[in-house]
């Protein structure tokens, strides 16, 4: 089983939806990414940084999941990254209220001693600079890098986002962000662009119509569960994208077969995460519940095609 290390916030939400509010509450891309690997029990480690606000509470929660937190960087007189959103009716399209970076604006990853030999490095959503260092700081190119960006460092980063990209073998990015790189509005052409950038493999999310996995000729559909209610969107990439990394550094298979299932297993995980706010449905996740649910996936997936001859 491989070694996983996790790069992105960890920081406080405040959320608005139709269905209700939050004050703050734990948030931020490694947080998520975090909790949905740690589902498949890897060895897995979180760099970022908070401030001396943040309580120690949110961090035993990663440290019992087994999640290695040597690698945050508490910065005393600091105050934690803060984002705020408010969610439209559809769900889909959101308003950020408030982004303050505080500490995240200095911050320098250091990934742990024990941890610049794993396989698989996640580089969740944050700076391209900062991604680029995590990987600088390697023994060895791992096996598997897999990012995460979003459109404001296309817009404000673009030349050191393209540095990094050139360096990875998994791009992760939502349909908007793949066509606003690229240029393209079909999404199999900008997946090709993408690939001609330098990774292996283009996931392209579609929120709740699902995600998209591209190889040279080869394409893969994963729809997302149908759910009865929506309740919180946030972090659900983020999950999506953990429990992508997560399986493929358990199953140490990072082939574009074994790549579908971390897919489905992604989509699973996320399908849960939007049931409550924040993190809070990601804490009581038990392995039947998993289960049951990568089987409603089987069921809405396979079937069998009766061609008929006229």
């Amino acid at each position: 089983m491989g070694k996983l290390v996790i790069v992105g916030t960890v920081a406080f939400d405040a959320i608005e939806t139709p269905f209700g509010k939050t004050d703050k509450i734990l948030g931020g891309a490694a947080t998520f990414i975090g909790l949905a690997a740690s589902q498949f029990n890897v060895e897995s480690a979180v760099v970022s940084v908070v401030g001396g606000d943040f309580p120690q509470d949110y961090l035993n929660l990663l440290a019992d999941r087994n999640v290695d937190i040597s690698g945050i960087e508490i910065v005393k007189e600091g105050k934690t990254f803060f984002w705020s959103g408010k969610y439209h009716n559809d769900m889909n399209t959101r308003d950020t209220l408030v982004t303050e970076l505080n500490v995240l604006a200095d911050f320098s990853p250091v990934v742990p001693e024990n941890y610049k030999d794993a396989n698989v490095v996640m580089l969740g959503n944050l700076h391209p600079l900062v991604q680029m260092s995590v990987l600088e700081q390697m023994h060895k190119k791992p096996k598997l890098v897999i990012l995460d960006t979003m459109n404001f460092w296309m817009d404000c980063a673009l030349d050191e986002l393209k540095a990094v990209i050139k360096k990875v073998d998994v791009l992760t990015i939502n349909d908007e962000e793949a066509r606003q790189l690229t240029g393209e509005y079909s999404l199999v052409v900008a997946a090709r662009k993408i690939q001609e950038m330098g990774p292996k493999y283009v996931v392209i999310k579609k929120g709740e119509h699902g995600a998209l996995l591209f190889q040279k000729e080869n394409v893969f559909f994963a729809p997302a569960l149908p759910l009865e209610e929506v309740f919180d969107p946030t972090g659900a990439g983020d999950t999506f994208a953990g429990g992508f990394a997560g399986f493929l550094a358990k199953t140490e298979d990072y082939s574009f077969e074994n790549m579908k299932n971390a897919v489905i297993y992604g989509s699973t995980l996320a399908s849960f995460c939007v049931e409550k706010f924040g993190t809070e449905r990601m804490l009581t996740l038990d392995d039947q519940e998993i289960y049951q649910r990568l089987n409603q996936f089987k069921q809405l997936t396979q079937f069998e095609i009766v061609l008929e001859n006229n």
